[in-house]
């Protein structure tokens, strides 16, 4: 198995995942109190969810899709987790948790952008 054929399926699950969260968390955030780490944390879900998802059905035609989908998932996972973990638990994923995702989200679109020098033809080759 490639590993395309392993994230393609799963760029579909994190940006329904990712898109449900966003949804959730900015409701949580509406409720008052201190809540800049969840509408946080729902900005990034929302702003990738549709990314992956424009990308998984790119995958026949963006060369750089598997791995742009896998850095902006992983790193929007670890980025909003942390803030979501430091919100509710008062502490880190892990040190350097956020800086990790978003480093891992500002490469993703680094890839998705070397998606337009390294295209796949267009018969999907």
């Amino acid at each position: 198995m490639s590993f395309s054929t392993i994230i393609r399926p799963l760029t579909l699950f994190v940006a329904g995942i990712l898109g449900g969260a966003g949804v959730a968390l900015a409701a949580a955030a509406s409720h008052g109190g201190d809540t800049h780490f969840l509408g946080s944390a729902s900005t990034m879900c929302l702003a990738h969810a549709p990314a992956l998802l424009a990308l998984h059905a790119g995958y026949d035609r963006i060369r750089t899709a598997p791995l742009a989908a896998f850095l902006l998932g992983l790193g929007t996972l670890i980025f909003a987790g942390d803030l979501v973990s430091r919100h509710f638990l008062g502490s880190s994923l892990f040190p350097l948790a956020a800086p990790t995702g978003g480093m891992g989200m500002m490469a993703g679109w680094v890839v998705v952008a070397l998606g337009a020098f390294f295209r796949k033809s267009a018969a999907g080759a």
